[in-house]
């Protein structure tokens, strides 16, 4: 029985501690949200089941697509309405997945569990509605809660403004119930979110105003003060603002933000895309909160025939394995993923890494440059006879830790800037095989999963889950 819900030893779902998760059963299908928004072709996006079982006629095939009634969504993450944060209540039931539009403000939720291989709609969350009662628009981050609620982080108002930012409330019948926080308690900024109720604490992270990121990329927002490096710690469940953590330059865009899986700890981390630094974040002896740059940090690369001089990592996605031993992200520039050996929060060790993509690959007019003068370019391979695209961009770790899954969309225009084949060509995805004894990733050649070839046209692929929960979705209390 899961402490804290004084429910009682009937189980509810999801897993009881993260490591009886790990002894879950294989995943079998994996929901990734497609989308079209953006990329010239006029049609919805659509939520894709993938059959990732390989001993299936048709694994790495996207075997159903569930199109959304709209066009320019922009589907981006999702969650669950319960997860292992309900375990102990026999009534609850992961049943329906969260599907925030970016763009729109729609928020979809989808019945997997009737038909698990083919899911259908049966909610549609109406931007008009959020408005109405909360002035918040662009939604992000989906987390269940053990109320029955779903939480949602969105990233400003309906302008566009980051200043109107801060996080809704859906009932359990995904009706609007307002706003969680407290009046006046809104953070400057909003992206993701993360909470350990032992510890009676939530952390969010700031990306930036909708009204810039949504153009794309300029340097000089980040000066203008439209690109947060913050992080925002509220009481929880209170949802009063408690403290502010400025980040400064070590900290620039800190978006993906993780607790460790044990409830007990109270430590954590957030990836720093700009900066590209790991940024640990941990509670003091006085019960404040404090943060420092962990021995992760990607250094920029010395550049030729790119739009700068150097070239960020860009760290925008990282998870945790539910042992709370290994640390994974990726360098959607570099085109790296990485796996760290968290052993010691205190100091990372680099344990694996694989090139899957980039803009330093071989055969790209842009090379890095060493400092003895030497140039060079990262070494990609092909997969089945296809050419990778795009670089790593989202990551989905299988609950045993042993399979870690991939794709390469971050935000359509962020993408139609920086990897404008993918407007053409669309997203794929890959899987990398992980060695959880001694550290290592390799990628698997008999998966690969191209939605460049989707009926309608080319697609691009953003966050992936499983039906039975996973790491980046599940909290425990």
């Amino acid at each position: 029985m899961v402490e804290g819900n004084g429910c009682c030893k009937l189980a509810g779902p999801g897993y009881g501690t993260p490591l009886e998760a790990m002894s879950g059963p294989r995943e079998a299908l994996i929901y990734v949200t497609c989308v079209y928004t953006g990329t010239g072709r006029e049609k919805p996006d659509f939520l894709a089941t993938v059959d990732v079982d390989p001993n299936s006629p048709t694994y790495s095939k996207v075997i159903h697509r569930l199109p959304v009634p709209y066009i320019g969504d922009e589907l981006h993450h999702s969650g669950w309405n319960s997860c292992s944060s309900c375990h102990g209540d026999p009534l609850a039931d992961r049943r329906f997945l969260i599907l925030p539009s970016l763009v729109s403000g729609r928020i979809y939720v989808v019945d997997t569990k009737t038909n698990p291989k083919a899911p259908s709609l049966h909610k549609v969350v109406q931007p008009d509605d959020i408005v109405k009662k909360t002035s918040l628009a662009y939604p992000h981050t989906s987390h269940c809660l053990a109320s029955g609620d779903v939480m949602v982080s969105c990233l400003g108002d309906k302008d566009g403004n980051a200043k109107g930012n801060g996080f809704l409330l859906l009932d359990s019948q995904f009706n609007v119930k307002g706003r969680w926080e407290k009046p006046g308690h809104s953070p400057s900024f909003g992206y993701d979110f993360w909470y350990q109720p032992r510890h009676k604490t939530m952390i969010s992270s700031s990306w930036g105003a909708p009204a810039a990121f949504t153009k794309g990329f300029n340097l000089q927002h980040v000066a203008d003060g439209l690109y947060g490096r913050h992080l925002f710690v509220y009481s929880w469940p209170d949802g009063e603002l408690k403290q502010t953590m400025d980040l400064g330059n070590t900290g620039l865009i800190p978006l993906e933000i993780r607790f460790l899986h044990d409830p007990s700890k109270d430590t954590g981390y957030v990836g720093c895309a700009l900066s590209s630094n790991m940024v640990r974040f941990f509670k003091t002896q006085d019960g404040s909160w404090n943060h420092e740059v962990v021995a992760i940090s990607v250094q920029p690369l010395k550049v030729q025939n790119w739009i700068l001089p150097e070239m960020p990592g860009l760290i925008t996605d990282f998870l945790i394995s539910l042992d709370d031993r290994f640390l994974y992200f990726v360098n959607w520039l570099h085109g790296d993923v990485r796996q760290y050996n968290i052993e010691d929060p205190k100091n990372p060790v680099l344990a694996g890494q694989v090139w899957v993509g980039g803009l330093v690959r071989k055969g790209s007019p842009i090379v890095a440059v060493t400092e003895d003068g030497q140039t060079w370019q990262s070494n990609v391979p092909e997969i089945q006879e296809r050419s990778l695209r795009g670089g790593p961009q989202m990551i989905q770790l299988s609950l045993d830790g042993k399979r870690l899954y991939v794709t390469n969309s971050l935000f359509s225009t962020w993408d139609r800037q920086f990897y404008p084949e993918l407007m053409e060509k669309g997203s794929h995805m890959l899987q990398i095989d992980v060695d959880t004894e001694k550290g290592g990733l390799k990628i698997n050649p008999n998966f690969f999963v191209d939605f460049g070839a989707e009926p309608d046209g080319p697609s691009l692929a953003h966050e992936m889950r499983y039906p039975g929960g996973d790491c980046t979705s599940d909290i425990w209390i």
